[in-house]
């Protein structure tokens, strides 16, 4: 595995203060991601307490660059000084591949947790980044919705699972593969936030369709309201007639939801999944880097605005 290091430039970038007051605090010309997690602490640079979060990357159409979106999304949380744990419920582990790990180097899934009962932290992994972990995925994964069939309460295995970590982070991310069975209803009845990647074509509409309708008969049928769903633009292209008009019809049926911000095209984006890296870490300059941090402000903006707006009610319980 290589090693992963950054620049003053980099370095002080992502603490968000100068390059002077990073010298001033540790001058050295290479940092190391404990180093810049160690300063962060140092310098009281922590980001906003939002909660716990649960969130979940789901569409159930394939091919929409589901995953390069959610292992470059909590690659950049960590970076910012969030405690991110993604989990991969993928039995092809794409999102283990995008951190740079191959999942059958891992003798143990979320598959052992939910069927064979073994605590969430014993298959924790430690990624590059020292507040970032992940659970890996693999092939046996594909085995998970026929054990859990029988089982009772089985909707709720993965919710009840993630107790016993969950308050050691501030984001859990969920990457799932773009269908829908027990697993993905798990993840569903486990999240609070949908963010729903899709391509700027008319055939994303039936797959949105589909989705919407599963999150309705989840709040009618067990009672589970999700705080927010974000549906995300991903791989868009302005100079295609289709896509523009695409998008202008996502924007007439689903406003509520739509992120202003689009993941445009980028060559650096797919190179990056391709070399099992999030863009932040393959290229940080890249147009599709800027766009996905342009997409997690906006996230971590109505975020804080609805932690804020919540406050008043729990006080004045």
């Amino acid at each position: 595995m290589e090693t992963l290091s950054y620049s003053p430039r980099e370095t002080a970038s992502l603490l968000g203060i100068t390059p002077r007051a990073l010298a001033g605090a540790l001058k050295k010309d290479v940092y190391s991601p404990e180093d810049v997690w160690e300063l962060r602490g140092k310098l009281q640079l922590e980001p906003p307490a939002l909660g716990t979060r649960k969130q979940l990357f789901l569409n159930f159409k394939g091919g929409t660059g589901k995953t390069s979106l959610s292992t470059s999304y909590a690659w950049r949380l960590a970076e910012k000084g969030y405690g991110v744990l993604l989990v991969d419920l993928d039995s092809q582990g794409h999102a283990t591949k995008c951190l740079g790990y191959e999942g059958e180097d891992f003798q143990a899934t979320l598959l052992d947790v939910l069927v064979k009962k073994k605590p969430v932290s014993q298959v924790i992994q430690k990624s590059l980044l020292p507040n970032l972990d992940f659970i890996p995925s693999n092939l046996s994964m594909s085995t998970v919705d026929l054990a859990l069939m029988p089982m009772a309460g089985r909707e709720f295995k993965l919710r009840n699972a993630l107790k016993e970590v969950e308050a050691h982070y501030d984001f859990i991310i969920f990457d799932a593969p773009p269908s829908f069975g027990l697993l993905n209803l798990n993840a569903l009845m486990a999240t609070e936030d949908l963010i729903v990647p899709v391509l700027a074509d008319f055939l994303s509409f039936h797959g949105l369709k589909l989705l919407f309708e599963t999150v309705q008969s989840l709040e009618e049928d067990l009672g589970h309201v999700l705080d927010h769903v974000f549906i995300v633009v991903n791989s868009f292209n302005a100079t295609f007639k289709l896509a523009k008009e695409a998008l202008e019809a996502l924007k007439q049926h689903y406003p509520e939801y739509l992120m202003p911000q689009v993941i445009r095209q980028c060559t650096r984006f797919a190179q990056a999944s391709s070399e099992g890296m999030p863009i932040f870490r393959f290229d940080r300059e890249s147009k599709g880097a800027a766009d996905m941090q342009s997409l997690i402000d906006e996230v971590l903006s109505r975020l804080a605005t609805t932690k804020q707006g919540q406050a008043p009610a729990a006080k004045s319980a």
